[in-house]
């Protein structure tokens, strides 16, 4: 049989904490989405390879509070099931502390409302036996330290119909979270997540021949981790979901980022997904990646001949969709948008980027590390609009125009924590439309102006600068275009995000 070769991460870009279900020949995965709306985007799949969004679980402000959370607050880790014929997605807003459950039976459609869950914690996971639903998520015991905690639920209400149980203290690492429960031949796995998100993440398991327990720990945990690869590109490998194909092959999706190089610890293009196959062995334990690890590339004779692995590499306004690919920050103004085929145009307000609320700002997820970004505005008001490279509302780099004084001019601004510097400000001409450029490599951004034909640098910033090693938290770069100012109309035409 021929091998086929596939490429990691399999969804690039900020798209973390996937879980995945199978129904019929279709895989669903599902990510989290912290302040950006809508929430928990999802994607489908025939062959585990080639990923389309298919739309969000949350789309409704009813559905999700995330008025003025802080960044990396809001959506939190989801677990994605299918029972009976409906789809449920489980997750945590870690802002107000409450764990819910949403179902649809049109995964194409609306999802419900939030059923919420009194069991604490974050991360939550479901697990249906016969007629009866378990609701699993982190938490602590007595003595404060980490424990997965499992109770019985009435799925239509949330009601807890038993207290909650301590399963698994995991195998010592820090932040134990990230449980999925599995019934596999005779056993219940459980696995999990420890060391934190960051370069020390790692997946471990335990098993049972009991759904309660006790659980036995697999005795060479962790069972897939990157912690001990230094200088290589993929860092971070966890928060894992296991999934057995229609052949009977079983994997694991999970998440990991790309450090920017081979010795610069810092990664920005956020937390991706990416796929690694498991072996089950005829002592009923797993194995999973290649000797424990997640690669680049995996070489593997599971999957078809036929299947290619895609790669997108040009986003337009033209072939891409607002409801799909494009995300808020919070809960939108949407009078304040108007996407046509290769027009976009933004009416502002006086919200701006550095505050921890909803300005007029539309995103797309930056994927990969070497791009470059165009689009031209044209700006009426006396306010200003541009394209942002935006972690949270304290690091960002903002390429815009803005009238000052009648005149207008184009900006750089650089935005790292409490430092707010103009890089650079260059006189255009008044009512004149201009072409934004940002060319992008994995340790620097170059900015760069258009007009009358001529090229304008306006400066360079590093990187590293909006990585989650300096900003914090849990997300990744989003390219945004914007429009500041209460009689600010700009409109953005040829858009273009170019993957080199």
């Amino acid at each position: 049989m021929n091998h086929l070769k596939f490429n990691n991460p399999v969804i690039k870009g900020f798209y973390p904490d996937p879980s995945i279900c199978k129904v019929g020949d279709t895989y669903y995965l599902a990510c989290s989405s912290f302040q950006f709306f809508p929430g928990v985007p999802l994607f489908e799949s025939k062959d585990l390879i080639n990923w389309e969004p298919i739309g969000h679980a949350l789309t409704r402000p009813s559905q999700i509070m995330l008025e003025k959370v802080n960044s990396s607050g809001g959506v939190f880790a989801p677990t994605i099931r299918h029972n009976n014929g409906r789809f449920y997605m489980t997750t945590t807003n870690d802002t107000t502390r409450q764990n819910f459950i949403v179902w649809t039976d049109d995964i194409y459609g609306e999802w419900s409302e939030p059923i919420f869950i009194e069991q604490g914690g974050i991360d939550p996971d479901l697990y249906f036996e016969g007629d009866r639903v378990f609701f699993m998520s982190n938490g602590s015991d007595e003595d404060g330290r980490g424990v997965i905690l499992q109770c019985e639920i009435d799925i239509a209400t949330g009601n807890m119909l038993t207290p909650s149980h301590p399963l698994w203290k995991g195998t010592g690492g820090r932040y134990l979270e990230s449980p999925h429960m599995y019934k596999i031949n005779d056993w219940y796995y459980l696995m999990a997540a420890e060391g934190g998100t960051e370069f020390g993440h790692m997946i471990t398991y335990a098993r049972s021949k009991l759904l309660h327990g006790p659980f036995e720990a697999y005795p060479h945990n962790p069972v897939l981790t990157n912690r001990n690869l230094g200088g290589y590109e993929i860092q971070a490998i966890g928060h894992g979901d296991l999934i057995q194909d229609g052949e009977g092959n079983w994997w694991i999706f999970h998440l990991g980022f790309r450090q920017i190089g081979q010795w610069i610890p810092f990664h920005h293009l956020g937390r991706e997904v990416f796929l690694a196959p498991v072996t089950f062995h005829e002592d009923g334990w797993f194995t999973a990646g290649h000797d424990g690890t997640t690669r680049r590339e995996f070489e593997t004779d599971r999957i078809g001949e036929h299947v290619v692995q895609q790669e997108k590499k040009l986003y337009t306004f033209g072939n891409t969709k607002r409801d799909l690919e494009w995300v808020y920050l919070r809960h939108p103004r949407l009078e304040n948008y108007k996407l046509q085929e290769d027009q976009l145009t933004l009416t502002g307000t006086a919200v701006t980027l550095d505050q921890a609320d909803t300005p007029t700002f539309l995103a797309i997820r930056q994927r990969e590390f070497n791009a470059v970004i165009t689009s031209v505005v044209a700006l009426s008001g006396s306010g200003e609009a541009g394209i942002t490279l935006y972690m949270d509302e304290s690091h960002h780099y903002d390429l815009a125009i803005r009238k000052r004084n009648d005149q207008l001019e184009a900006v750089l601004r650089l935005n790292i924590g409490d430092i707010k510097h103009v890089q650079s400000v260059v006189a255009i001409e008044a009512d004149q439309a201009a072409k934004l450029r940002i060319e992008s490599s994995p340790v620097q951004y170059s900015f760069s102006i258009e007009v009358n034909g001529q090229t304008i640098p306006l400066g360079t910033a590093q990187t590293k600068y909006l990585s989650s090693e300096v900003a914090g938290g849990f997300t990744g770069v989003v390219i945004g275009l914007y429009a500041v100012g209460e009689d600010t109309v700009a409109d953005f035409t040829k858009f273009a995000c170019e993957y080199l």
